[in-house]
């Protein structure tokens, strides 16, 4: 009803001022009376009316050489150019109202202008060009209150920070758009300032205040209808699953989805199913949960909705990780990377390419009053000539003055620039050296770490690898030469194979802690079943538990993580070895896995011996520590310090927990998705 009435008001007023041009014979006045009604047409959003007004006001303007009217009328002029699209004609005339406002020094005038060109650019894309001039002119009509005009240049300065995602700026000016949208009760830009506003602070992870938006809009009487109900109610849900609060999430995903399914457009059902999916999921209703996605999915792609499909398919790894379907997960998880590496890497090519090369300029806070003038008054411009004249001969006289002390200046400046540069080159030349120097030493000291290396991969291979290959060559000569029967050689191969398997392992363990103190390992990670490296490596062990007479329990379940299974398997390998070697005759070593907070936990336990308080500070150590084990195993002190390094590297953690005479207990903590890590 507010808008009829203001929209027959309007009209009213359009036509009393028709009325009165008609049979107004004084050309001045009859100029004035244009301008107002040319204004009126504008705002009415009456543009062929307005330029035909527009068109008589410029040749009678040109004809009294009125210089306040013909810049006034070039300027809307270029303003009907602009609602039509008409680039070059808007962009020509904005330039020409421009030079003519300058003429006449009218500050607000050209504000206007600029606050216009900078709304032009900006529409167009060119926010180098189009954010300076919007930010220049705001000062200006911030003084004289012009809401019309703040409002369209704070939305799209807001709207320009969104697409560069610069979201402090953008909800900074958002704020302002609404404050002077509220004002002007413009209820249906005031929802989508909110709306906007409510998506950005979820962007930064401020829920709260999204939900006080939601709720606000939700509460609104004027916004209440289904169509805006049927948007907001899924994100408002949405961020209540953010809290854990599933009862307030079903609440509005009901809605919505009652809302939505009756619409044509099926964005926002997309935006509820997969909400709703999400919630399925927290409840463990995995068949609904799949049911909604399949449908979420299939109308992603068919309008090409890329956010909701990456949340689709975020959702389906997770369904099918739950459900132990990892293929399909894994299938899901390559889809969902795909996509999100292609959107990220097109953001980034947009930002460059509209990235602002200004100057950060930032607006004083003002209250906005409820003045809306636009017109400069055409009596006040011709009043202040005069006393422009006068001023520029004053000018002029103090001109004379400035250029003489300027001169001065000049010659000062140029003999302290010389001076300054001078100083300048000689610190960039120290600047430099020092740089140099910095560089020496960080190559001294890497190639002292590769000559420690070295020197340690010599004592090792000398030592302990000589070791395990002189007694598998002593029982292979033994063989060759007949020393020893069949029988004594069956009896010898558990033993031969054991010596084996401890060269194999401390081979991995040197090839691996050389190439990271070197800096060369790289992992290589995919999804993996857990389950199966446990059993390919208790394979390997399985005739040393026997000769020790130890048990090994197997509580480890089918799950998946995300890592380089090779560097995996190193770590499983030298923690079951390790507990092994602690373990005596009748103790037991347990494996398992669990998932905890979205990550994957293994631990391998052992009822051995147990590490001390002081030996517990010095594992993981870069420096090697090494025991002798229960049956005088010795080892290189490696084990667990490569243990630590490939655990890192695949974005995991590892621990240990041990009592003396009690056992002790290792942990591995991994991701179990690309994201994850």
């Amino acid at each position: 009803m507010l808008s009829i009435t203001i929209g027959h008001a309007q009209s009213d007023n359009i036509d009393q001022l028709a009325l009165q041009l008609a049979f107004q014979k004084q050309d001045s006045l009859k100029i004035n009376l244009s301008l107002k009604l040319i204004k009126s047409l504008y705002n009415n959003n009456e543009y062929e009316r307005a330029f035909k007004y527009i068109i008589e006001s410029e040749k009678l303007s040109q004809q009294l050489n009125h210089k306040p009217g013909i810049a006034i009328t070039t300027y809307y002029k270029a303003l009907v150019y602009d609602k039509k699209n008409d680039y070059l004609n808007a962009l020509s005339d904005y330039e020409k109202s421009r030079a003519l406002f300058e003429t006449l020094e009218d500050t607000l005038g050209i504000a206007q202008v600029n606050n216009s060109i900078g709304l032009l650019e900006i529409k167009r894309g060119n926010f180098a060009k189009g954010v300076p001039l919007s930010l220049s002119a705001i000062q200006e009509l911030e003084k004289r209150h012009l809401k019309h005009e703040l409002n369209l240049a704070y939305s799209n300065l807001a709207k320009t920070y969104k697409n560069i995602e610069d979201p402090d700026k953008a909800i900074a000016y958002y704020l302002k758009a609404l404050e002077v949208q509220e004002q002007l009760n413009n209820s249906a830009e005031v929802y989508n300032s909110k709306n906007i506003l409510a998506e950005l602070y979820s962007s930064r992870k401020e829920h709260r205040k999204a939900i006080e938006i939601y709720e606000n809009i939700e509460e609104n009487p004027q916004t209440t209808n289904d169509s805006i109900l049927g948007h907001i109610y899924p994100k408002l849900a949405a961020e209540y699953l953010e809290f854990n609060a599933f009862d307030k999430a079903s609440k509005y995903l009901d809605k919505a989805y009652t809302i939505n399914v009756l619409k044509t457009d099926k964005t926002d059902l997309l935006v509820t199913l997969n909400n709703l999916a999400d919630l399925n999921l927290r409840n463990k209703a995995l068949y609904r949960a799949e049911k909604q996605l399949l449908e979420a999915g299939e109308i992603a792609i068919n309008t090409g909705n890329r956010n909701e499909l990456l949340k689709q398919y975020r959702l389906m790894i997770t369904l099918d990780s739950t459900r132990n379907r990892f293929k399909d997960a894994f299938k899901w998880q390559r889809a969902y990377y795909e996509l999100n590496n292609q959107i990220t890497r097109e953001k980034a090519e947009q930002k460059e390419k509209f990235l602002i090369p200004f100057e950060n300029y930032e607006t004083p806070d003002s209250e906005l009053a409820m003045t809306n003038d636009f017109l400069p008054e055409v009596s006040m411009l011709s009043e202040t000539s005069e006393d422009t004249n006068k001023l520029k001969l004053s000018l002029y006289g103090l001109s004379g003055a400035l250029m003489l002390v300027s001169a001065f200046l000049v010659l000062t400046f140029v003999k302290r620039n010389s001076t300054i540069k001078y100083t300048h080159e000689l610190e960039e030349k120290n600047q430099n050296i020092v740089l140099k120097n910095q560089a020496f030493a960080e190559q001294t000291k890497h190639l002292k770490n590769v000559n420690h290396v070295k020197d340690k991969l010599f004592s090792i291979v000398s030592h302990d690898l000589r070791d395990s290959l002189s007694s598998i060559n002593g029982f292979i000569d033994l063989l060759r030469e007949g020393t020893l029967t069949r029988e004594e050689f069956d009896t010898l191969i558990p033993e031969l194979s054991e010596n084996a398997n401890n060269a194999s392992l401390l081979l991995y363990n040197l090839l691996n802690w050389s190439k990271s103190q070197m800096q060369s390992l790289d992992p290589k990670p995919s999804l993996f079943d857990i389950q199966e490296v446990f059993e390919s490596k208790v394979k390997l062990i399985e005739q040393r538990l026997e000769n020790k007479g130890i048990a090994l329990i197997d509580n480890s379940l089918k799950d998946f993580a995300y890592a380089d299974k090779s560097m995996f398997e190193i770590v499983i390998q030298n923690l079951l070895a390790n507990a092994l070697k602690f373990c005596k005759s009748g103790d037991t070593i347990t494996i398992t896995n669990r998932i905890s907070n979205g990550n994957c936990i293994v631990s391998v336990s052992d009822s051995g011996i147990g590490i001390s308080k002081d030996n517990l500070d010095k594992l993981f150590k870069e420096s090697s520590f090494s025991t002798l084990g229960t049956d005088n195993e010795k080892g290189t002190g490696l084990g667990l310090t490569i243990c630590k390094e490939l655990i890192d590297l695949n974005h995991g953690k590892i621990w240990v927990e041990s009592t003396p005479n009690v056992g002790s207990t290792f942990y591995v903590q991994l991701p179990k998705s690309k994201a994850e890590a």
